[in-house]
């Protein structure tokens, strides 16, 4: 998809943009870009829109910090309107709250731990078990896995659910680390077994 195949004209050249958490599916705003704006929000993987009130483009979180990252951009069927799915830094509306209809954009998934994952591995934090895993290496996490896969295994064996429950989202915890600490995601893998299950 690019900024070609996108009705710019029906709307004096801008078209309307759903803002989405790509993890909880929330609806945070809606915006309305130009094909300056969308070419920038492509290229630079932060959202951008143009301003109707002051006329010029302006970058989510410019001056607030609280930005939006670019997961996905999706053209409705008429190609004059676009689904943006993002990672909210931050709040979204410019009043403080987490969406501009103000809801919250509370919920845990699995993209959500994900993203933590991620990000300390891109930024480092002191005091933080998933750095200090990333700081001790590959060995480290597969040895770890493995740890939690036997500890899982034993638990399972016996009849106490919370044990075994504790230990199934230890061995997930660290599966999803060495899965980023290959550079890889829990998508890839759901891409595989997709794949086996045609």
């Amino acid at each position: 998809m690019g900024a070609n195949t996108i009705d710019f004209e029906k709307l004096n050249g801008l078209v309307p943009c759903v803002v989405q958490d790509a993890s909880t599916n929330k609806v945070l705003m809606v915006a309305f870009m130009n094909a300056e704006a969308y070419d920038k929000t492509v290229r630079e993987k932060k959202v951008t829109f143009y301003s109707r009130s002051k006329k010029r483009l302006w970058t989510k979180g410019e001056t607030s910090g609280n930005s939006l990252e670019l997961v996905e951009i999706l053209q409705d069927c008429d190609n004059d309107s676009l689904l943006i799915k993002v990672n909210p830094k931050g709040p979204t509306c410019h009043t403080g709250a987490d969406t501009c209809f103000n809801e919250k954009n509370e919920g845990w998934n699995l993209n959500r731990l994900e993203t933590m994952i991620k990000d300390r591995k891109a930024n480092p934090k002191k005091g933080s078990y998933t750095t200090s895993l990333f700081e001790a290496g590959l060995n480290k996490i597969a040895q770890k896995v493995g740890e939690e896969a036997v500890e899982l295994v034993i638990e399972a064996k016996d009849e106490n659910k919370d044990l075994f429950l504790n230990e199934a989202a230890d061995l997930l915890y660290h599966y999803l680390v060495l899965l980023e600490a290959k550079n890889t995601s829990l998508d890839d893998v759901k891409a595989v077994l997709k794949k086996r299950h045609k």
